[in-house]
């Protein structure tokens, strides 16, 4: 982290923190959820090294960016214009955005309503799906009735938080070693389709969670305490409401339906549970084009679970490259 300057600007009437390296193209990384711009450490330098000004920030309600208490204040619509915000604060016309996991949606989300502004987009984990044909948290409550499924636990505020801020260290812990490529296979057999093991709705979220002995090869131990230290700082509350903002969204933003226009790129672990409940089965080309214009480059990565980039750090880092070259960002 030596290599980095960490600056604070105010973006959207909020303050975010970013983390930046390099000169030329401006490529902006969004995270997801429960991270912080850390989990794009591997990708930074390498960016930068290529001749662009690589900029990963901390989503609002992380870390140490603002953490505005309204669960309104966690809609895409803010997240997107958080986003040109950085843009504008950088003193750039237009930039590139990757996202992961939550980051993917806003940074998808980002091009499909300002599209003068990002000239290309890439995301992780979850691709772009358009906008369904009713709320998407009526549409979980209508599928998960009596299952235990997580993005309806978040939404009991306070409980959600207590469970995890009672021991962050335990709870980070068990939410990356369950959902990284290792976990999901050890947990293969008692799995439901989903991001769980099957559990009553009335569960928390960590019960009957696998707690491995040793830590993975993508996760240090000085790596947890980073985490663990920006969720001391932050709390739950504002990463909890971006789940808790999303019928607002549907609502705010019928542009979602439409088709991307811009190129871009998609890339996510063969073992990623997230393709479970979005496509019952690995993703393919195919299934997520139609929702794409430009679909320059898709990528399943064998023996990769959620944490894309952090699992597969050279692999993801030579796609993205790739990609880069692809659009002749420079």
């Amino acid at each position: 982290m030596h290599d980095l300057d960490f600056v604070v600007v105010k973006s959207n009437g909020i303050r975010l923190k970013l983390a930046m390296s390099g000169d030329g193209p401006l490529v902006i990384f969004s995270h997801g959820w429960p991270e912080s711009w850390y989990s794009w450490r591997h990708q930074i330098p390498v960016i930068a090294g290529a001749g662009y000004r690589a900029v990963a920030y901390d989503v609002r309600g992380y870390g140490e960016s603002e953490n505005p208490y309204p669960i309104e204040a966690y809609t895409i619509k803010q997240l997107a214009a958080d986003v040109i915000g950085i843009i504008d604060a950088l003193g750039y016309d237009e930039a590139i955005l990757f996202g992961h996991d939550w980051g993917g949606p806003i940074a998808l989300s980002t091009a499909v309503l300002y599209p003068q502004r990002i000239s290309a987009v890439g995301s992780l984990s979850v691709p772009h799906t358009g906008r369904g044909s009713r709320p998407v948290l009526d549409h979980w409550r209508s599928v998960y009735r009596e299952q235990f499924f997580y993005q309806l636990y978040f939404l009991k505020q306070g409980i959600a938080e207590q469970e995890f801020e009672q021991n962050l260290q335990r709870s980070l812990y068990l939410t990356y070693c369950n959902f990284d490529g290792r976990g999901v296979t050890a947990n293969s057999s008692h799995r439901s389709l989903d991001l769980e093991p099957v559990k009553r709705s009335d569960a928390s979220f960590l019960a009957g969670m696998y707690e491995p002995k040793t830590y993975p090869g993508w996760l240090t131990p000085d790596d947890l305490a980073y985490l663990v230290g920006q969720f001391e700082n932050s709390g739950l509350r504002g990463p909890l409401n971006r789940y808790r903002a999303q019928n607002i969204d549907w609502y705010q933003l019928p542009q979602l339906s439409q088709p991307l226009e811009q190129p871009a790129c998609f890339i996510t672990g063969a073992l990623d549970p997230v393709n479970a409940f979005l496509f019952h089965g690995a993703p393919t080309r195919a299934r997520i084009e139609k929702h794409y214009h430009n679909l320059v480059l898709f990528e399943l990565l064998e023996d990769v679970g959620h944490w894309t980039q952090q699992e597969a750090p050279d692999a993801v880092n030579t796609l993205l490259l790739k990609f880069l070259e692809s659009v002749g960002a420079k």
